[in-house]
């Protein structure tokens, strides 16, 4: 794969984002399975592992420090604080003293000395956004984390935090269908020289032309409350897909490498994280970084699928007012 710059380092353009092993969609695969798709990104040139306490309540670091700490030396790990499970509920705390233990947690989860870039999940809006990346400067400075990022923040807090402690990389939903970095937080990432890593880059399964029907997810899958999956939206949406198919075999490739290929022409400092249980589709994601869109089909995207065109806010009004991003005019 092509490579892109993240933090200090240089990584490959597409990383895996590890929360599908361990949470959120559901029952979780097979440890075995789990182990095998993580020796599979490698293989495949994947060296940028994303995870975060939340997943899985550490199970999911405990995974990849299981799998992975053998070949530490051979890629980027990132992981998150501020948002956990405490007594089997999700909770976001960003005061400091959480945070350190929080990473003091994870180091051991992790089975590593260092996390190279460790990430604030979510601003705790009853803690200053300047004492919790004060914190994560703290650990900067401890040698326990060596660079600063932040997840589904404005562009504003982005600048408030900056000021305090450079911060390496924002992660935030970016894809064809969640276009909210582009209000602001892509401009300021390019202006202060940083990187933004895009999460659900292929719309939690939609542009990969990956669901049939919503009501097929099983409990505990988190699209059951968003309202997108949900009628009417689902129902608008899905007529997007036809044409956007259309495209993708004109373009000779798959819908979910166009995606990708559409986010990588964004901006060379946007680096798309991917989530599976499937190895046949992480190697579909990865052949990715080798599709060239032209300008004009690039364009044609752009008109089909953006915030005017999407139905539907990407997450439910009481998850909405926990994150801090721009908001689209769907209020998405």
């Amino acid at each position: 794969m092509t490579q892109r710059k993240l933090a200090d380092r240089s990584v490959a353009g597409i990383g895996l984002g590890c929360m599908n092993l361990s949470h959120a969609y559901g029952t979780p695969p097979d440890p075995a399975d789990a182990k095998a798709l993580l020796n599979a990104a490698l293989e495949l040139g994947i060296d940028h592992f994303d995870t975060a306490a939340l997943y899985g309540f550490g199970r999911n670091e405990e995974l990849l420090g299981e799998v992975l700490h053998p070949f530490r030396q051979r890629f980027f790990l990132a992981s998150k604080c501020g948002m956990t499970g405490v007594n089997g509920k999700r909770v976001i705390d960003g005061r400091p003293e959480t945070l350190k233990q929080t990473c003091k947690d994870a180091l051991r989860r992790l089975r590593t000395d260092v996390i190279d870039l460790y990430y604030l999940h979510r601003w705790d809006k009853k803690v200053p956004i300047e004492e919790s990346v004060g914190a994560l400067g703290d650990l900067v400075r401890e040698g326990h984390i060596r660079e600063i990022g932040l997840s589904e923040v404005s562009a504003q807090t982005l600048r408030k935090a900056h000021a305090v402690h450079p911060v390496a990389a924002v992660q935030s939903e970016y894809s064809l269908w969640t276009r909210n970095p582009e209000i602001a937080l892509l401009d300021a990432c390019r202006e202060l020289g940083i990187a933004l890593v895009a999460f659900s880059p292929l719309g939690r399964g939609f542009l990969a032309n990956g669901i049939a029907d919503p009501r097929d997810f099983v409990e505990k899958d988190i699209r059951r409350a968003m309202p997108r999956f949900n009628p009417p939206h689902f129902g608008r949406n899905r007529q997007l897909l036809d044409q956007f198919n259309r495209i993708a075999w004109e373009a000779g490739c798959t819908p979910a490498q166009l995606a990708l290929a559409w986010l990588l022409a964004k901006a060379p400092f946007v680096l798309p994280i991917v989530g599976t249980t499937s190895i046949a589709h992480l190697e579909e994601d990865v052949a990715a970084s080798k599709v060239r869109v032209a300008a004009d089909t690039l364009e044609r995207l752009e008109k089909l699928i953006n915030a005017d065109t999407v139905s539907g806010p990407r997450y439910a009004t009481e998850t909405l007012a926990e994150i801090d991003t721009e908001a689209t005019p769907n209020a998405g």
